[in-house]
């Protein structure tokens, strides 16, 4: 029997009874130790102890369900500890037996006369294997998110949501939700020891229950209420609770994509992206968000009638506050639940695998916020972050840096980049904010970081992260694509990491994008003094596998919309537009878009508005949507125009040093050498009727895109088609063509073959 008398509880030396005054309180770390059923040892013959807390319940019965006898339990303290004891023989047990978790039910009954019955939750065994706890400690348990966070399964034949989180350093880890009145005391979770992981079954609960995790820190007392950094889904915001959902059960039509994509070729093959905000992109009446559904419906016609090889979709990982696009996260194992449940954002996938495009998603591993239901203080002390904040908080985004020296945060990452891969079937990781992962001073000042263990600047344990997150991710996902958002010179970002690089596929060309941004917004008259600006890219060109990117981070925040930062009257804003997406389309490296700007969208982009749509009923407008369609059609059509970005077999400039006249004109070639484009970009308003440019070969040149065709709006200055080389040499060419050039407008001609 236990020690404590029904008629009291007043502290005394007695452990057990003090065990049961902390459990009481929320002050005690092992409730297993207490709760469940106990075999009492010292009586005359066997017994065992069956003990549970329910406050509120003023009366609780055990039945044993073989045979179906009901025993009575007393309660041993006044807020809500019962226990009833049960004879071995009574219940034809042998004390040398473990006892059943199914073996018994509990029933309950409150002052209110409401009676409910279930299985004990203290009668389940620990789920997570020995296995499972070392290489989560070890950092190499890839698939964790199948075993943290909240998952329905069956235990010994009951049907419930086992739990585990990560939080070493509580004193107590409960799970509280509307299923326990959110109540910390309730269901306090098991500790597995030095692993730092609790666990817990909850038998019979099901999907669709809110939930989050009750953690009492070993320091100081402090008392969190955190969400499941593993959760599958969660509220909207404002509300901030986890969710329980399986996501196991959405019936995918894409196998013959993904079985394509395994042996994919990318850096080959035409890639032109288009990068999508979810929540403004398009709206319904009244100014609500699309769901997932209905982006399907709505944005993959869109997009394959545009032309586009690639949707690349700003975090949708669950982000409290929409101003952020999802670029502060918090749940990274959520997809956001403001278009639609995970079925939904897997239908969305599904279908624009079904309809030949791929889907990349925007990734943000190098920091999170400081919400309070959040990653941050997790458990009382700074687990997921440095406690230092010259390593831990990030002085321009008032985030905090994860610590990847822990085997565990490197972990949580690793599963989750793959996470998105396994279950959501999505192509590519964009990630986020690189350069700041790599340096311990970015954006810091003198005094304000701290030097790595040789003095250097560079963060050794983020390398040896990205290093290994690429190395993984490409090992287990053939095919699937890893691009870095790196704005500095760090060398062979997009190169394997056996040659010393950091493993990346692709990398965004900042340098390209501010340097052809900053000339194209001068005025035509000064731009022959800035003739550098355009040619600089080609001596870097090659150093990585570059995508050119024209994305959000250009059009927000008083930087203007790309047709606004056009110099000129509308006429030559359209036009230099019309130039800036041919130079775009010719110059070698894969192409990103932002959503809008195809359309040549005045407004900046605004996360609370849309895409100004009207404009499809404006002539200019229209025009540049044409022509950006064509140029994604002739990207993907013309082997010259992607086969080889890379290197220098791809790429020759024809004139190179016309400053004078702002013209440029280079040659583009597929791996058959005899395929070839050239290009000829005219970045002034003045018609040039007679422009001469060497060429390798005789023959007809057709003229097969004109930006300043009258199908574009512009004034339709052109070759009549096409124009026939002749055995003038120029340029170190045997033959040349003379072309007429139109005035600010970028002109593509292909050889003849006979």
């Amino acid at each position: 029997m236990s020690k404590i008398d029904n008629a009291t509880t007043e502290a005394t030396s007695d452990p057990f009874r003090a065990s049961v005054d902390a459990l009481v309180r929320g002050d005690f770390s092992d409730f297993f130790q207490i709760l469940g059923p106990h075999w009492l040892e010292g009586g005359p013959s066997p017994e065992l102890a069956v003990r549970l807390f329910r406050p509120g319940a003023s009366e609780v019965t055990v039945l044993w369900q073989a045979p179906r006898v009901p025993f009575t339990a007393r309660k041993i303290h006044p807020d809500g500890v019962f226990e009833a004891i049960l004879p071995a023989e009574r219940i034809g047990l042998s004390a040398a037996l473990p006892v059943a978790p199914a073996a018994y039910r509990l029933r309950y009954k409150f002052e209110n006369g409401f009676e409910t019955e279930s299985f004990d939750t203290y009668a389940f065994p620990p789920v997570l294997s020995d296995y499972d706890l070392y290489l989560f400690g070890e950092g190499t348990h890839y698939l964790n998110y199948e075993k943290l966070g909240a998952h329905l399964r069956e235990v010994d034949g009951v049907r419930g949501v086992h739990f585990g989180v990560w939080a070493p350093n509580a004193k107590r880890v409960s799970l509280v939700g509307d299923f326990n009145s959110w109540d910390g005391r309730v269901d306090a979770m098991r500790n597995r020891g030095a692993s730092g992981i609790w666990e817990i079954f909850i038998p019979e609960l099901v999907e669709g229950a809110l939930y989050k995790y009750e953690i009492l820190s070993r320091v100081e007392n402090h008392l969190g209420l955190k969400a499941d950094p593993y959760a599958f889904a969660s509220e909207m915001r404002p509300k901030s609770a986890s969710v329980v959902c399986d996501i196991d059960g959405y019936d995918w039509n894409d196998g013959e994509w993904l079985a394509a994509r395994e042996s994919a070729d990318w850096l080959h093959a035409p890639m032109s992206i288009y990068e999508v905000h979810a929540g403004s992109w398009k709206l319904k009446e009244g100014h609500h968000w699309l769901t997932y559904r209905e982006m399907a419906d709505q944005l993959i016609p869109y997009v394959k009638q545009m032309g586009y090889t690639h949707i690349e979709l700003m975090p949708i990982m669950e982000h409290p506050f929409d101003a952020s696009w999802g670029y502060q996260t918090v749940g990274y194992y959520a997809v956001t639940s403001r278009f639609g449940t995970p079925a939904d954002f897997m239908f969305l996938v599904d279908r624009c695998h079904q309809a030949g495009l791929g889907v990349i998603l925007d990734w943000t591993p190098a920091h999170f916020p400081r919400d309070a239901h959040g990653l941050a203080f997790f458990d009382g002390t700074h687990l997921y972050e440095h406690a230092d904040p010259r390593l831990g908080a990030h002085p321009d985004w008032g985030t905090l840096v994860f610590n990847y020296g822990r085997n565990e945060v490197q972990n949580f990452l690793l599963s989750n980049a793959l996470f998105w891969i396994d279950k959501y079937h999505v192509d590519g990781l964009r990630v986020d904010a690189v350069a700041s992962m790599l340096y311990l001073d970015y954006s810091r000042q003198p005094g304000q970081w701290i030097p790595n263990k040789y003095g250097g600047r560079e963060n050794l344990d983020a390398i040896a992260f990205i290093k290994r997150l690429n190395e993984v991710l490409h090992t287990r996902h053939p095919g699937a694509l890893t691009i870095a958002e790196e704005s500095t010179s760090w060398p062979a970002v997009s190169r394997p990491t056996y040659v010393g690089g950091l493993g990346f596929d692709l990398k965004w060309n900042m340098g390209w994008m501010n340097d052809v941004l900053s000339y194209i917004s001068l005025d035509p008259i000064h731009r022959q003094f800035h003739h550098a600006k355009l040619t600089f890219s080609m001596l870097y060109a090659f150093h990585e596998n570059f995508i050119l990117p024209l994305s959000h981070d250009e059009v927000v925040h008083g930087k203007r919309a790309l047709l606004e930062k056009m110099p000129g009257d509308d006429w030559q804003k359209f036009a230099n537009l019309r130039l800036l997406f041919g130079y775009l389309h010719a110059h070698p490296g894969k192409k990103l878009l932002f959503m809008g700007s195809e359309l040549g969208q005045r407004n900046e982009f605004w996360e609370g508005g849309q895409v100004d749509w009207q404009l499809e009923d404006s002539a200019p407008h229209r025009g540049i949507q044409r022509l950006y369609g064509d140029l994604n059609r002739l990207h993907a059509g013309e082997p010259a125009l992607h086969e080889v970005d890379f290197e220098w077999a791809g790429f020759e400039w024809l004139e190179v040093n016309d400053a004078a006249t702002s013209v440029l004109s280079f040659l583009r070639r597929a791996r058959n050498e005899q395929d070839f484009i050239v290009a000829v970009c005219n970045f002034t308003p003045v018609v040039r009727d007679v422009y001469r440019v060497g060429v390798p070969k005789a023959g007809f040149y057709r003229e097969i895109l004109n930006t300043d065709s009258k199908f574009y709006g512009g004034t339709d200055v052109g070759n009549a088609g096409g124009v026939q080389a002749e055995p003038i040499p120029w340029n170190d060419r045997p033959y040349s063509i003379k072309v007429r050039l139109p005035g600010l407008a970028a002109l593509y001609f292909k050889p003849q073959h006979d």
